[in-house]
């Protein structure tokens, strides 16, 4: 594996063939992908903590999508990537979709787990309110943060039976900068939708029965506008939250690893 830093911004690059870029959610890191690593064996893979998370929250200034796509941009170009499959969750979902509509040439493929257009109204409003507790309140805003997603943004069975997702997920919110994480709150609770139409790569989206963020009738609804998309695939796992490839590693590697195999 090689580390990259990039005004500021950290980025893994391991393994050889078709390059793969990965773009994590809110309160993510690169380390949200590892799970699909399995499926990604024979490909060149790109990971990035994207700018305000993880070990990327130095980078000064506003955060919005506009700069994300920049960023994921930039990226490609430093490390000479002229096509690429991309693998979003949650808001880097977002991203990917606003990346395939500027640079169409950039993407051959998209998967999509935790997928979204954009917040609902009152989805912005609560984004807005723990973007308020994090920077108010610094770690203990943080901790609470942490432990209220940890009740909504994963399944009942996952906070069961699999106790080191459940460790994964609190872990990964809580080590967040709170005032990255409030930034990237900002960024989210703005969004505005992609113009999906537009898509031309192929695209599956992948969530669970039980995702609050991204529900099943949604990601089909989702599915549906996506015209000009060589193909789409909606997958909606059972018994699975928002945190898809930590709640359900196996069956995303395999739709992953599937839905790769098909592009070639």
């Amino acid at each position: 594996m090689t580390l990259h830093v990039f005004d500021r911004v950290v980025v893994e690059e391991e393994g050889e063939g078709e390059a793969v870029v990965c773009v994590h959610g809110l309160g993510g890191s690169s380390n949200t992908f590892n799970p699909l690593m399995p499926a990604l064996a024979r490909h060149r893979v790109i990971r990035v903590d994207m700018p305000g998370s993880a070990r990327s929250h130095r980078v000064e200034g506003p955060l919005t999508i506009a700069r994300f796509v920049d960023t994921l941009l930039s990226v490609c170009t430093r490390l000479n990537v002229t096509r690429a499959h991309w693998i979003g969750h949650s808001l880097g979902t977002i991203v990917c979709q606003h990346l395939a509509v500027a640079a169409p040439k950039l993407v051959k493929s998209i998967a999509l787990f935790g997928p979204l257009i954009a917040p609902p109204e009152p989805a912005r409003v609560a984004i807005r309110g723990r973007a308020a507790k994090a920077r108010g309140e610094g770690a203990a805003g943080m901790h609470e943060i942490a432990l209220g997603l940890l009740n909504a943004a994963i399944s009942a069975e996952t906070r069961e039976r699999s106790p080191l997702a459940v460790a994964f997920v609190r872990e990964s919110l809580m080590r967040q900068d709170p005032d990255g994480y409030a930034r990237t709150c900002q960024a989210l609770a703005e969004a505005s939708a992609a113009a999906v139409e537009r898509i031309e790569a192929p695209v599956l989206l992948v969530t669970g029965d039980e995702d609050g963020v991204a529900p099943p009738q949604s990601v089909r609804a989702f599915a549906e506008r996506l015209h000009s998309a060589k193909s789409s695939r909606v997958v909606v796992l059972p018994r699975c939250g928002h945190w898809t490839p930590i709640e359900r590693p196996e069956e995303c590697a395999r739709e992953l690893r599937d839905f790769l195999g098909s592009q070639r």
